[in-house]
This record gives C-alpha cells, sequence and structure tokens, in this order.
C-alpha cells in the first residue's frame, strides 16, 4: 500500500516558486463524512451522501436565489495535496502521465471542481450531493448550472 507522499514508480517533483498571493478569500467550510484521502471517493456521485457547504459571514445573503437550480459547481481548495508533482502515475491509468493530463488533486494549484445535486439551504448551509473531498476542505465558490435551472 501507498504512503499518502510517497511517490509511486517513475513519478517526478519539482521545487515550486514561491507562490504570489492571489487574495482568494474562503467563503466557506465544507463538511463531508471523509478525514482521510483513502476514504474519499475518487469522483463524486449525485446519490451519495449529503455534505454541508457551510457559508461564513458577510456571504450568507449571497445565497438569496441559490434554490432556483438543481445542481451548483463547487469550487474548493484541495488543502492537504501537494503541489510539486509534474509527472504522476494515475490511480488507474498505465504509465507516467503530466499533471495536466489527469484530473487528479495533486497539482501547482490544487482547486478542486464538483458538479453537484442542490439538496436543500438551512440559513448559511447549503446540503449537496456529489461532493469528493475531505471533511474541513475550504470553500473557495458557489456557481449554480445555468443550464439546469430548476424553475
Amino acid at each position: 500500500m501507498l504512503v499518502e507522499d510517497e511517490l509511486r514508480e517513475g513519478e517526478v517533483t519539482v521545487v515550486p516558486p514561491p507562490p504570489n498571493d492571489a487574495g482568494l478569500v474562503f467563503i466557506g467550510r465544507i463538511r463531508t463524512p471523509w478525514s482521510s484521502r483513502s476514504e474519499t471517493p475518487r469522483q463524486g456521485r449525485h446519490d451519495g451522501p449529503v455534505c454541508r457547504l457551510e457559508i461564513f459571514e458577510p456571504w450568507g445573503q449571497a445565497l438569496q436565489g441559490i434554490d432556483h437550480y438543481a445542481t451548483l459547481d463547487v469550487v474548493y481548495w484541495l488543502h492537504q495535496s501537494r503541489r510539486d508533482l509534474v509527472l504522476q502515475r494515475g490511480h488507474h491509468a498505465s504509465g507516467v502521465r503530466g499533471t495536466f493530463s489527469l484530473r487528479s488533486p495533486l497539482r501547482p494549484n490544487p482547486i478542486g471542481i464538483s458538479s453537484v445535486a442542490l439538496v436543500g439551504v438551512e440559513g448559511n448551509t447549503v446540503l449537496v450531493r456529489g461532493l469528493d473531498c475531505l471533511d474541513g476542505t475550504p470553500l473557495i465558490d458557489l456557481k449554480p448550472d445555468r443550464c439546469n435551472h430548476s424553475l
């Protein structure tokens, strides 16, 4: 079994340049049932467990009207991912491939995007199905799926 930060055969790392502050503001925290990467599904499913998007103040008002949509895109920061891999061996891929040719969470800017099914809204908490991230993952943004308006 592979240790979480252990390299697989053929994988290559680099020393990344120092980060430039992009000015990101986390708008909330994601609550899921998964506390380790080994437990987390590789892809979220719309029939998966209900997860909670806890929206921080002052962003709660920005949820107004979100319940008009059946699906949302959730953008989040994969805060426990390594950022130095340029060549990786994908989970089910044969051979080594470049990071940008994989959907791996291990990337220079570990931003995750999931299309989720909206279950409901309770105050500043959005209930969704379809996530594939760790409990406590920082939330960057929510965007409605404009092609899937529920009204």
